[in-house]
């Protein structure tokens, strides 16, 4: 496993001090009406209104001083990346598609990113950035390939077990798998009792199809598109396979009730992605007294 276990006791401790330790509650009218005990760890009370620092921050540690950066993004890596080259001090090149939400382009580049706008979808926007970065000589970073990255998110976990909670699942959006891997490592090891559930949304359901040993080719069709990945990221894949224990799919209503619900409730504005967890919460029979979800983020 090249998920290191002490990179991710390190990331707790040492990425930026903005994106560690966010809240992590029960909140009783969450409970009441999803009719379950959920812990829920808000990852949205940050500047870049996602967990995607974590990961960001701490791949920045292990860069060369000055070396341009290019990536793909959906916008909220992106911004990560953007944020971490401003405070590390390295140039940063997103790639994302021209369908992407226009608000996290504007972001990017408010972060200091330079963006690029590719015709057709993330996948194409990918594409492009790795030619790119061969071109150039650019580092060329991919979300859910990269374990720093991965033990980055994975320090969600770390932090999860201080609420001295016996957490009988922990539900997790699935994207490039990052999160998800980076978590599962951490608790597998720490609190091995805790089973591991994925959320996909039902239009992209590659990485899920990827778990179980198959494979799938088309567009997405989903609003949540901070996981509407068309090709799994190869490296991801035995990493799911290893550390996770079942991936489940939500249709976007299901979404839009959870983001909803979310709103009623926590008083959180949540994005598509980020709301996912409660919606497989709301939808499937997942086993356990208490449950967790990361909320992922809300750049709506």
């Amino acid at each position: 496993m090249d998920i290191d276990l002490e990179n991710i006791a390190r990331a707790a401790k040492t990425i930026d001090p903005v994106f560690r330790d966010s809240p992590q509650y029960v909140d009783e009218q969450l409970c009441a009406e999803l009719g379950r005990r959920v812990l829920v760890k808000v990852e949205t009370a940050n500047p870049l209104r996602s967990f995607k620092g974590r990961g960001a921050d701490f791949l920045a540690t292990t860069l060369p001083a000055g070396q341009r950066v290019v990536c793909a993004s959906a916008g909220n890596f992106g911004q990560a990346l953007a944020h971490a080259g401003r405070s590390h001090g390295f140039p940063v090149e997103v790639f994302a598609s021209s369908g992407a939400v226009p608000s996290k382009i504007t972001r990017m580049r408010a972060l200091g990113a330079t963006v690029h706008e590719e015709d057709g979808d993330f996948t194409r926007a990918k594409e492009a950035a790795r030619r790119h970065a061969e071109r150039t000589g650019a580092t060329f970073v991919e979300d859910g390939r990269d374990p720093a990255v991965t033990e980055g998110a994975g320090s969600i976990a770390v932090e999860l077990l201080t609420a001295g909670l016996t957490i009988d699942a922990a539900v997790v959006p699935v994207g490039d798998g990052a999160l998800i891997t980076g978590m599962a490592r951490w608790l597998k090891e720490h609190s091995p009792a805790t089973r591991i559930v994925g959320v996909c949304a039902e239009g992209a359901p590659a990485l899920a199809l990827a778990w179980a040993g198959r494979t799938r080719t088309g567009p997405v069709d989903t609003i949540a598109d901070g996981i509407a990945v068309r090709t799994p990221v190869p490296e991801a894949v035995p990493r799911l396979r290893a550390l996770v224990d079942d991936i489940v799919l939500v249709d976007d209503d299901a979404i839009r009730r959870a983001m909803a619900t979310a709103h009623r409730t926590l008083g959180l504005v949540l994005e598509p992605a980020g709301a996912a967890g409660l919606a497989a919460i709301a939808a499937h029979d997942i086993p356990g007294e208490t449950i967790t979800t990361v909320l992922t983020g809300s750049n709506v």
